[in-house]
């Protein structure tokens, strides 16, 4: 007891310290965010790069009728997609690798093996692909818009010989992977294969930083004068005012974007398989890629909130665009699909409970979260504007409503999605302690230790959420960085001791992997739809924030093809674009998976079957 007693203050204590430095790193942002901006269109230098092509000088070849804006755009989406997914395969293969290695279970780690092996096969043919888009997307964009890419190109002509570098290394690196599977199978050599799986994702997360550079300085022009000549700083013109969020916005959203991926071959697969091991198997597949699918998505509200925030420090105007203007609607459906992915990933882990024995004595409980989620997730929706003709906003007397126009401010939306977390949280703990009776000496005081630092947590987000409708907006969007230090540390504390509570627990039978209801399977395939649209949806409102421009305050857009598409018009684009990279990356699976069984060992049959007793417990 004294031992939990004394968790309970460190807990305590802990919150309590995330808390405090949450708000001094809140007050360290909001200087920031009232610094001037001039430093990025002021940097030293003699001008030695081009300078931006006049509208008059700007030429855009026509061929026939042909929309050259929506073929660019349709092809730099698939490539954008492509490139995600080869940079996320890797990933999962490093991860599944090394949880292989560091399992004691020989059956699981020959599982985790085979699947990393298998993803692998496909990481390298989907390389070869998103390399024949990028050069189609290149020979586009020197044919389509030659001025703008005879600017960027002389721009960014120091960086060239680096990224080919990278991006053929990121190659080889990638094929000496896969290819030295088999010939470093035995145990001391794995390690050696584990680490070239490592430096592979170094190579091509530095690939991915790069490339993020352009999109960055189109939005947020540095290094450069006010003409746009380059100054001859190679780091001010890298280190762009959105270049750092827009690097862990992106490395998120391809970690989400891949994994979905996987997410709807997995439920495919289970749709189709025609054997109890095979529909096991590929159960277990998706489970495991929903893990590391929301581990991306836990973050990534936050990254969200620092790109937007940096936005607004570059251009207030951009922002306001984006977040209060044109573009506002699209963030509203934004808002309504991460709040349907956080729904579908609490409704899946529900329908989990149907294979795990013991399950049921938690299903009361869901029915409270279910309230909590749901009145979160209308807050989080609920707009700050309304999308209105200039007649109604004449007669409202202003852009913003009366009523409408007090709510849906940033801290509330940030405490309802901080909620929305601490809800999915709540749900994993719940399944893993599903078909566990604990056994240590603790356990009230571990529950209450729990609860408390649950509740103290939320109380501090909703306290935030309030306290942001007295403040002004540019004070009050720094609000997040203490909500979501608070999350994560809520997060990370209960993980760890629910932990060790479950540490020597009764197990009432092993997970029978298959006997997920299909209702549960059908939730995940459009939490796999959900992952790749909304990542199409947020590329197309970053990409439209700078409006009629190729390059923020430097290069207008003139183009007969230049206009904002509404929602609509995005919507089915972005569909399409989704549609495609899912219809060839499905078939990529296809084809790597020709005359080959996945590596699922005897375990699953002997999972299927309930024991009769409890066992010590074992990890899975």
């Amino acid at each position: 007891m004294g031992q939990g007693l004394r968790l309970k203050h460190v807990a305590i204590c802990l919150a309590m310290v995330a808390i405090i430095l949450g708000y001094g790193w809140s007050g360290h942002n909001l200087a920031f965010a009232e610094s001037s901006t001039d430093m990025y269109f002021g940097t030293e230098g003699t001008p030695q790069g081009p300078a931006a092509p006049a509208p008059q000088d700007t030429v855009y070849p026509r061929i026939g009728s042909l929309d050259s804006r929506v073929l660019v755009w349709f092809v730099t989406q698939q490539h954008t997609y492509f490139g995600g997914f080869v940079l996320a395969l890797p990933l999962f293969c490093a991860l599944l690798e090394f949880l292989g290695l560091i399992t004691k279970k020989p059956a699981l780690a020959l599982r985790y093996d085979g699947l990393a092996r298998d993803l692998a096969k496909v990481a390298v043919l989907a390389l070869s692909i998103t390399a024949l888009i990028g050069s189609v997307m290149l020979t586009m964009f020197i044919t389509l818009y030659p001025s703008f890419m005879e600017y960027m190109g002389g721009t960014f002509k120091g960086f060239m010989p680096a990224y080919a570098a990278v991006f053929v290394g990121e190659s080889a690196l990638l094929i000496i992977y896969y290819y030295g599977w088999n010939r470093m199978a035995d145990r001391g050599m794995k390690w050696i294969h584990a680490a070239i799986g490592i430096l592979t994702n170094i190579v091509g997360t530095a690939l991915l930083m790069m490339a993020n550079a352009w999109s960055a300085f189109m939005m947020s022009p540095a290094g450069v004068d006010a003409q746009g000549r380059f100054l001859g700083n190679a780091w001010h013109l890298l280190h762009s005012a959105l270049w750092n969020p827009l690097n862990v916005h992106r490395f998120l959203a391809d970690i989400m974007s891949g994994g979905a991926v996987v997410l709807a071959y997995a439920c495919y697969r289970f749709f189709t398989s025609k054997t109890d091991e095979e529909r096991a198997y590929f159960d277990w597949v998706g489970y495991v890629f929903l893990f590391v699918t929301v581990c991306a998505l836990i973050p990534m509200p936050m990254a969200g909130y620092w790109l937007m925030k940096s936005v607004f420090v570059f251009r207030q105007t951009m922002g306001v665009t984006m977040m209060g203007g044109l573009l506002t609607w699209l963030f509203v459906v934004q808002a309504l699909l991460i709040g349907v992915l956080f729904l579908g990933i609490n409704y899946y882990l529900w329908q989990s409970m149907a294979r795990i024995k013991g399950g049921e004595r938690y299903q009361p409980y869901y029915q409270i979260l279910l309230g909590v989620l749901m009145l979160a997730l209308f807050i989080w929706l609920t707009p700050h504007t309304l999308l209105m003709s200039g007649s109604e906003v004449k007669a409202m007397g202003g852009a913003q409503h009366p009523v409408v126009g007090n709510y849906g401010v940033m801290s509330a939306k940030n405490g309802a999605v901080n909620i929305l977390i601490l809800v999915t949280a709540l749900s994993f703990l719940y399944y893993r302690r599903a078909n566990r009776t604990m056994t240590v000496s603790w356990i009230k005081t571990g529950n209450m230790v729990i609860t408390v630092l649950y509740a103290v947590g939320a109380v501090n987000i909703i306290w935030l959420s309030i306290y942001g409708f007295y403040l002004p907006a540019n004070i009050r969007v720094g609000l997040s960085a203490p909500q979501a230090l608070t999350t994560l540390t809520v997060i990370v504390i209960g993980v760890v001791i629910n932990r060790l509570m479950l540490r020597g627990a009764m197990v009432h039978g092993p997970i029978q992997w298959g006997k997920i209801p299909l209702r549960g399977m059908v939730g995940l395939f459009g939490l796999a739809a959900s992952f790749s649209w909304v990542m199409g949806l947020m590329g197309y409102i970053r990409s439209s924030g700078r409006l009629s421009w190729h390059v923020s305050e430097l290069m207008a857009d003139v183009s007969p093809w230049a206009f904002t598409p509404d929602l609509q018009y995005a919507t089915k684009m972005v569909t399409l674009n989704m549609v495609v990279f899912w219809a060839a990356v499905l078939a990529l699976f296809w084809m790597c998976e020709r005359g080959q069984q996945p590596v699922m060992g005897e375990e699953f049959r002997e999972e299927r079957t309930p024991l009769l007793s409890p066992v010590p417990s074992q990890e899975t």
